[in-house]
């Protein structure tokens, strides 16, 4: 019986009752930690682009490839908080003599960081 292409290129096959299973593996990858960031990418991926996510998933790239989305989005998030921290002259001063201000100046920030984010790393086309 001739060789399939799948056994010339080094594939074999499992026996399993009358069929021939081909022996698939995905390739191995560092683990890395993937943060919210990345977590929130990930079901962007499953949920809007299946492809993608299966590529990643296929070729072992996927946890390397989130936990850089995370590590991207987080340093924007926290530039983006020191720079709106310095435009609307949030200091530690404010903090020490009005926090509930502060605090409340500082949520504003947070969350707007968060969406702009969101919106340029995480959900992106």
């Amino acid at each position: 019986m001739a060789k399939t292409i799948f056994e010339e290129m080094g594939g074999k096959y499992e026996r399993q009752g009358d069929y021939l299973i081909p022996c698939l593996t995905v390739p191995t990858e560092e683990e890395q930690p993937i943060g919210t960031w990345g977590q929130r990418h990930l079901d962007y991926l499953k949920q809007h682009r299946k492809v993608t996510y299966t590529n990643l998933l296929i070729s072992g790239r996927l946890n390397t490839y989130l936990a850089d989305i995370d590590r991207q989005a987080q340093e924007r998030f926290e530039r983006l908080i020191e720079s709106m921290k310095q435009v609307q002259g949030i200091t530690e001063q404010l903090k020490a003599e009005n926090g509930l201000e502060w605090t409340g100046k500082m949520n504003n920030i947070k969350a707007c960081a968060i969406e702009s984010v969101n919106e340029e790393v995480v959900y992106m086309d």
